[in-house]
């Protein structure tokens, strides 16, 4: 990072009349003498914007509503080599700003962790429960070392913002970030912050942001969601299926029988297709989002149509040789004399998982056609 580098501070700001002024203030006051630029990403129905405008910042007026919304309309202005990111209702001190933005030189993106949180600052939901559960999932999923996921004091290089290609609107926006810098193994560093309650009404909705947060990383893991249930379905139901094919299992007393059979069969079933599902959420932010995937890309070069057909075909014929004497009989219009519902249920999960290996292949080469279209 160069020494002479230009700030840019970017606030999101609705409905902040009783605050933005105080914050721009606080900005100059420790920017002074530094080469730095405010704006402030407005979608106000009260005075936010005029307090802003008086104090002779940048305004991005809009009526978009939404935390990343906010950020992605103010970041189309900013001209500067790092970027500033905090709230304008004051629960962030900006005189704190320099303490991080000591660690720009060395660092890609300095979060604000709020380890010292004042009186009502966070209500007992957010501060024990809610930040620490989505915060230690983050951490899980993804290999972050974060320990602070969603606090919005934030500094990042100009250049590093444009390599995550942003684009979620809502708070998961937060979550983003920090999921795209860890991806992209950019350089993160956290520094101990003051949190303050908040003046004025919180736009936080506990529940429906929450799951917002959460269900962001779980579709941007789908290892997680689909790959491992999945295959732990798909192995014990199969299992299953070979010990209950030929006659009753008793384990601790337990007789398992035909119902045991049928179960383990829908298991096996959708065990099969959470794995391809897995597929399909990977080759989405592949081709979709523009994500690097590698074993995507060995995927698509290596699983053609052609392929699947061949695989799928075998494993459907396996299935018809499993069932063999069942449709013999059936031909024959004597199926009742040697009827046997475990060969026939594991005759038959084989006979559609053979189907499904077929189709899913020709899904997933439909979902890469884009992509594979667009690199050439």
């Amino acid at each position: 990072m160069k020494k002479d580098y230009k700030i840019s501070v970017v606030l999101p700001c609705r409905n902040e009349e009783k605050t933005i002024g105080l914050c721009i203030d606080k900005i100059n006051k420790v920017l002074k003498g530094k080469d730095y630029e405010i704006i402030v990403s407005d979608s106000s129905t009260d005075k936010s914007a005029d307090i802003a405008r008086e104090k002779g910042v940048i305004v991005v007026k809009h009526d978009k509503v939404g935390y990343g919304n906010a950020y992605l309309e103010g970041f189309k202005k900013v001209t500067g080599d790092v970027i500033v990111m905090g709230d304008s209702d004051n629960t962030y001190d900006f005189e704190e700003l320099p303490r991080l933005l000591e660690h720009i030189k060395n660092h890609d993106l300095i979060i604000g962790r709020r380890k010292f949180i004042h009186k009502k600052a966070m209500p007992f939901l957010h501060r024990y429960i809610g930040n620490p559960f989505l915060s230690f999932i983050l951490r899980l999923f993804f290999s972050s070392k974060v320990k602070d996921t969603h606090s919005g004091f934030r500094v990042i290089r100009r250049l590093a913002l444009e390599k995550l290609v942003l684009r979620t609107t809502g708070m998961e926006f937060a979550s983003e970030m920090i999921i795209k810098a860890a991806i992209n193994d950019l350089k993160i560093k956290e520094v101990p912050i003051n949190y303050y309650k908040r003046v004025g009404h919180s736009k936080l909705q506990t529940f429906r942001d929450g799951w917002k947060h959460l269900r962001f990383m779980l579709l941007y893991s789908p290892t997680y969601l689909f790959f491992l249930p999945g295959m732990l379905m798909f192995i014990f139901g199969l299992i299953g299926l070979v010990f209950l094919s030929t006659n009753t299992l008793i384990i601790i007393n337990f007789e398992l029988g035909i119902h045991a059979a049928i179960l383990s069969s829908l298991i096996t079933i959708l065990g099969f297709q959470l794995v391809f599902l897995t597929l399909y959420a990977k080759i989405y932010l592949y081709a979709i989002l523009k994500e690097k995937e590698p074993f995507v890309e060995l995927i698509l070069k290596h699983l053609t149509i052609e392929k699947g057909i061949v695989v799928g075909g075998l494993v459907f014929l396996t299935g018809l040789v499993i069932g063999g004497e069942i449709v013999f009989r059936w031909l024959q219009g004597n199926l009742s004399a040697s009827f046997k519902p475990g060969i026939t249920l594991m005759a038959s999960t084989i006979l559609i998982i053979g189907l499904q290996l077929i189709l899913n292949v020709f899904y997933l080469s439909i979902l890469g056609i884009e992509r594979t279209q667009s690199s050439k």
